[in-house]
């Protein structure tokens, strides 16, 4: 009887902290398809990840507040920069509060990042986005091919070159 009680009192504090697995991971696994993200970017055009097959897409979710995350912005660029030709793409979401899109837009002026505000975007099938920063990464056929929600979400040049230049080059 113990048991069962204790076993339900995890499962109710799981629920309502959503620290269940389906709640935080939304059930995306590493080498399957990758959950469509759409909606409208700052500048007003519209996104869809779908929309994106053929080139190997970073969605990076990040704060202007969070410092790792301005930390692994100028790697990124470096990186988009060298291989954007090679078909490499970068959506940046910025899960910055309505006060904060100005400072949010002030940092993005220096990255040639695509850029979201996550009150106009549905990522709803990656879950809920509980540490940043968080970045995934989809393959030419739309794979995920890194899970932003586990393990070390550190994005640098050593990660790039090991996992996206591979990915560059696949047919």
């Amino acid at each position: 009887m113990l048991k069962s009680c204790f076993s339900l009192h995890l499962t109710l504090l799981a629920l309502f902290t959503g620290l269940s697995s389906g709640a935080v991971y939304a059930g995306i696994e590493v080498g399957q398809t990758a959950p469509n993200i759409e909606g409208t970017l700052i500048d007003g055009k519209p996104f869809s990840l779908n929309n994106a097959k053929g080139k190997v897409v970073l969605v990076n979710f990040w704060a202007s507040w969070c410092e790792p995350c301005r930390e692994e912005m100028p790697a990124i660029e470096a990186y988009l920069k060298k291989n954007k030709s090679k078909g490499f793409e970068v959506l940046a979401i910025t899960v910055d509060k309505a006060a904060d899109i100005e400072q949010a837009k002030q940092i993005m002026r220096n990255y040639s990042f695509i850029f979201a505000d996550k009150n106009q975007m549905n990522y709803s099938g990656y879950g809920r986005i509980w540490r940043i920063p968080s970045s995934f990464i989809i393959d030419k056929q739309g794979i995920l091919r890194k899970n932003g929600l586990t393990g070390d979400p550190k994005v640098d040049t050593k990660l790039l070159e090991e996992m996206v230049t591979p990915l560059l080059s696949a047919q």
